[in-house]
């Protein structure tokens, strides 16, 4: 370790420590992918770590530079020894102690963008499902075996409200754009919305767009801000025929609300694939409730993740060596 984030690094004497939690979640197949990447970057790879159990990685993060990981560090650092850089192959931090993790000088990267356009892919067709009814078609189907005709809508000419107009709101509005539709959405810098984005509107500016919006997504990172974000006021303020989609995190929505406003057909539908608490209970009201879309929070996989996340280690280990942490992609610490 070198003991100073703005040390320039031995590219030679670089540990790296593959932490247990990434073969526990993506699987063995996707680590031996991603690994194929760090190999490429890294001179050697005598010093490079795969960790299968918990006990592995506590007797190796000590040593480590560099850590990838999906679960947070931090309470397991040694005392007196802390990795350089820890990159998370997730984009959400909200888990993370982050304020901790700066208190000892950790630089944090996370994977932000990485997984943007399969789950801008799945909020399309969360819009499709619900526009041309796709879901009554599948339940006729399954359920009952029948013939029943019924009508559609358009996408084309709807407004679609971007709450969070990132990697992911950015890309979601760019698939939307061939449908002719219109987008709208909040930003924290509105001034550097894409063009795609036909307004963009601050976050106190979410009243408007939740009010104007025939499809609303949530794309938003989760901070104390955007905790319960979506909550009973902002339901009754929704369109009654509009759809919420909540690729996000589920703490931003209010799930008692929005059960509420499913059953009482508030608003129209919505397509979730994040939720409150994960797995979603089995004694869940949203289960049986037939305007409701559930995905196991899933919109993110991609056969391509491990490729790019690889590409994105592979930037940032150059920048790295260079004692440019300062410049990392995706700093959030």
């Amino acid at each position: 370790m070198r003991g100073s984030v703005d040390s320039t690094a031995d590219a030679a004497e670089t540990d790296v420590l593959v932490h247990h939690s990434v073969p526990a979640v993506f699987g063995t197949d996707f680590v031996r992918e991603l690994r194929s990447r760090i190999d490429a970057a890294l001179p050697s790879t005598d010093r490079i770590r795969t960790a299968t159990t918990a006990a592995e990685s506590g007797a190796t993060i000590g040593d480590a530079d560099v850590v990838l990981t999906v679960r947070p560090v931090g309470d397991d650092l040694p005392e007196g020894a802390a990795p350089d850089w820890i990159q998370t192959l997730n984009s959400g931090v909200d888990s993370y102690d982050l304020d901790g993790l700066a208190d000892r000088g950790i630089a944090v990267t996370n994977a932000a963008g990485v997984a943007a356009n399969p789950i801008a892919e799945q909020v399309l067709g969360y819009l499709l499902v619900f526009e041309r009814r796709i879901h009554r078609g599948i339940r006729q189907q399954e359920r009952d075996g029948i013939w029943r005709r019924y009508s559609a809508g358009e996408l084309r000419g709807k407004t679609l409200g971007i709450v969070g107009v990132g990697a992911i709101g950015t890309r979601v509005a760019e698939l939307a754009s061939a449908f002719d539709v219109e987008v709208i959405g909040t930003k924290r810098t509105p001034e550097t919305a894409p063009d795609v984005v036909d307004e963009a509107y601050p976050p106190s500016g979410l009243p408007d767009v939740l009010a104007r919006s025939d499809y609303v997504v949530l794309a938003c990172p989760l901070v104390e801000a955007t905790r319960g974000l979506i909550g009973a006021e902002e339901f009754m303020s929704m369109r009654s025929d509009a759809v919420l989609v909540n690729v996000a995190r589920g703490e931003v929505v209010e799930e008692s609300a929005l059960e509420t406003a499913l059953q009482q057909n508030r608003i129209r539908g919505a397509a979730l694939d994040v939720f409150e608490e994960e797995p979603l209970p089995p004694e869940s009201p949203l289960w049986d409730l037939p305007n409701a879309v559930i995905t196991p929070h899933m919109a993110g996989t991609t056969p391509k993740y491990a490729d790019r996340i690889g590409e994105l280690f592979e930037e940032n280990y150059e920048r790295y060596v260079d004692g440019e942490l300062e410049n990392l992609r995706n700093r959030v610490v």
